[in-house]
């Protein structure tokens, strides 16, 4: 009898909290507690299913594991990481970060150390979702190079690659011998076939090329290890320059205005946030026509800026940084009726020519300024007061900067530095620096 009761006390709870009945029972103020813990219910309840319905779509480690172990025992592939994937299982796919159900990220551990996990998966087919049908299309990945290429002709399948998308560069040669030396697994001086294709197909990855040409930058994160066209990065342990980040089916119920307080309320000091400021400079002038050319940024997201827990700026993702080479390939030619049409990426915008209705190919705003209109909502706030006036000023003429401009290069190393020093001049001499 009394089972009965509490089931019915629950489903007028539940079910019926503006009913006349429980309304003539119970005080106003008790039917407005209802009302509310009905409705925190119900929005825990939708909030709950998006995150379970977006950790389904976009969380695919299982199939990526699937895949390159099965590429792996069948002699497909081989890679640093393949023993620990496959075989031993000292590096497991932990915490699901990805972001795309085509790029997998997932955080792991290996040798006692924090890692990262990146792999790339093909969209299924429509109407075909069945894993071979995954594990067929990622087999066109691992096609080059063929049996009988010779060690010779495989130098020269990567010089020609890396010269297509890097640009005739003096020092392309030694990056050719980095990627071998690279691909040379088991360090007998020779590159195996498996070997050839895992190098092959992780070099089509932009963020692998890039990993691999700026591995000795100090605010790019290392490559520790790959297994076919899956690799191991360092962990970057605050992946994004700010710590609350509300998702996508959130962002029309929750006002910007108080995400972007909460994230001022939770950012690091001052001090330290000009500290990583410092870092992601040193990066800006790390790309700007470094040993392989130029690259730019083409999405200045504040999620793809990190810091270490020394407040060393990392870049957390450089999927969207491109060399100038491949952006100018994408623009020159290119059919235009407003400057939106020339866009590579999020934000890499060249000027459209009315004219002949072609883009222009080059990139109007450099990495310098789209950096500094993240810093005005980074560094301003919690600025010293004595300080704030000058940098306000400096961060003004910063994002103005124009690649179109005459001497921009020496107006863009001017105020870079100008920037940097006067960070530098007020954490210098302190804990922070």
């Amino acid at each position: 009898m009394m089972h009965r009761g509490l089931r019915r006390l629950v489903h007028l709870v539940l079910f019926c909290p503006l009913s006349k009945g429980l309304q003539s029972r119970l005080p106003l103020l008790k039917v407005k507690y209802l009302l509310l813990a009905w409705l925190g219910i119900l929005v825990a309840s939708w909030v709950l299913y998006m995150q379970y319905a977006s950790y389904s779509e976009l969380c695919r480690g299982h199939v990526c594991h699937m895949v390159i172990c099965d590429h792996y025992r069948s002699g497909i592939v081989s890679g640093s990481s393949c023993k620990a994937l496959c075989e031993g299982r000292t590096l497991t796919l932990q915490r699901c970060m990805s972001t795309s159900s085509t790029h997998q990220v997932y955080s792991g551990v290996w040798k006692e150390r924090p890692v990262v996990i990146k792999c790339g998966l093909e969209e299924p087919l429509k109407g075909d979702v069945a894993p071979d049908s995954v594990l067929r299309q990622e087999m066109t990945l691992f096609d080059k190079p063929t049996r009988g290429t010779s060690m010779d002709e495989f130098r020269e399948m990567l010089h020609s690659f890396l010269k297509s998308k890097l640009g005739e560069q003096p020092s392309l040669t030694t990056l050719v011998g980095r990627v071998i030396t690279l691909a040379d697994v088991n360090k007998d001086g020779k590159v195996s076939l498996a070997e050839a294709k895992s190098v092959w197909a992780l070099l089509q990855i932009n963020e692998f090329l890039l990993m691999v040409a700026l591995q000795e930058k100090e605010h790019t994160p290392k490559l520790l290890g790959f297994c076919g066209d899956l690799y191991v990065t360092e962990r970057v342990s605050h992946n994004s320059l700010y710590r609350l980040e509300v998702p996508s089916y959130l962002q029309a119920l929750v006002p910007e205005a108080l995400s972007s307080s909460m994230n001022q309320w939770l950012a690091p000091a001052w001090p330290r946030r000009a500290r990583i400021t410092i870092g992601l400079l040193e990066f800006i002038e790390e790309v700007f026509h470094g040993a392989y050319g130029s690259f730019l940024m083409c999405d200045a997201s504040p999620r793809h800026v990190g810091y270490n827990f020394k407040y060393d700026c990392k870049m957390a993702d450089l999927r969207s940084v491109a060399s100038e080479t491949a952006v100018r390939g994408f623009l020159r030619g290119r059919h235009c009726e407003t400057n939106a049409d020339c866009t590579f990426g999020s934000d890499c915008t060249a000027t459209c020519d009315r004219l002949v209705k072609q883009c222009n190919t080059e990139v109007v705003q450099p990495n310098l300024a789209k950096v500094c209109v993240l810093l005005q909502d980074y560094l301003l706030f919690g600025a010293p007061q004595d300080l704030r006036t000058d940098l306000e000023k400096q961060l003004r003429t910063c994002v103005t900067l124009s690649s179109l401009a005459s001497q921009m290069e020496v107006h863009h190393s001017l105020v870079l530095n100008n920037l940097k020093t006067l960070l530098w001049k007020t954490i210098s001499n302190t804990q922070y620096s």
